[in-house]
């Protein structure tokens, strides 16, 4: 069994800085990413809020960036599922491209986008529904498109949408959008979008592909169809922490807990990013996690590890 001082489970921003750290402090790091490195970043067509990058970056190249950069030190990398940590000293974490032991573990896993659970989602995923607008919104060229939620990304997917559709609908649970007052500026001066106000959707139609949407009103109760070509969902996320409930404390949503030093419920075990509670979900602040849960992983090993550093991050 492969063995590591730090093992950190997530490549998104949190992850991979906390990679860039440990590795520099010269401790013997693994990271394991099971999807795309770079985590939800890489969805964003443009990161106009990220420190040094005054006209903005696209996710995807800001996610390649960083990846590079953390692997320039000697951080090693497995694309791999985490299928369980065992816990004890060193603990042993289980994936499906085996297993390796560590000091210290750093979970930045990450979330995934919140569904909405109502009937026909899941057969038409891919077929008209979907989560990413950067993805998939080249689809739906001069077609009719909606996007449900009123917060920050629902509004910057309908904007990124609205490059490429006939029209967007804006299909939002409340009477007022969530999003900042920047992002609602640039969506009630484009023309393509069209609000629709205190309604959800109750149901996804179509044979093969998507077809409709069967909407109601939250107020009055009535309901309605309306004909679209896709639906993209920006309803939430939802924490990537199934696998690590057993050993560390989740709140009631299921966001792990820590203290200020990123440290859980477990000795050893710290989080970092979108995964942990109170996270304000930002590339920025996940960035700050990986350096803060870098640091008490460093001093973690330093204290009861294995071995004696002589540099720090």
């Amino acid at each position: 069994m492969a063995k590591y001082e730090v093992i950190i489970i997530g490549g998104g921003p949190a992850g991979l800085t906390a990679g860039l750290y440990t590795s520099r402090a010269g401790l013997k790091s693994l990271l394991v990413e099971r999807g795309i490195f770079g985590g939800q970043i890489v969805n964003a067509a443009l990161v106009e809020n990220y420190p040094g990058f005054p006209q903005g970056i696209s996710g995807l190249e800001l996610g390649s960036l960083m990846h590079q950069q953390a692997t320039k030190y000697g951080l090693e990398v497995v694309t791999a599922e985490v299928t369980g940590i065992t816990q004890g000293q060193p603990y042993s974490v289980s994936t499906t491209e085996g297993n390796f032991e560590a000091a210290a573990i750093i979970i930045a896993a990450g979330s995934e986008y919140r569904k909405l659970r109502v009937a026909g989602e899941e057969k038409l995923a891919g077929r008209g529904v979907s989560y990413c607008a950067t993805c998939d919104g080249f689809l739906f060229r001069d077609r009719k498109v909606a996007v449900v939620g009123g917060g920050d990304t629902a509004i910057t997917d309908a904007l990124e949408l609205s490059r490429h559709a006939k029209k967007v609908y804006v299909i939002h649970r409340r009477d007022q959008l969530r999003a900042g007052k920047v992002f609602q500026q640039r969506a009630f001066a484009q023309p393509k979008l069209e609000f629709i106000w205190s309604t959800v959707v109750e149901e996804v139609l179509g044979d093969k592909v998507l077809e409709e949407l069967k909407l109601r009103n939250v107020k009055t109760g009535q309901q309605s169809t309306l004909e679209v070509a896709g639906v993209f969902v920006a309803v939430g996320l939802m924490p990537n922490s199934r696998s690590f409930f057993k050993i560390v404390d989740l709140d009631d949503a299921g966001y792990i807990i820590t203290d200020e030093t990123l440290a859980t419920s477990a000795p050893g075990v710290f989080a970092a990013g979108d995964i942990r509670r109170n996270s304000p979900r930002q590339v920025s602040a996940a960035v700050g996690d990986g350096v803060t849960a870098a640091m008490s992983a460093f001093k973690y090993v330093q204290e009861v590890g294995n071995g004696t550093r002589i540099t720090s991050p």
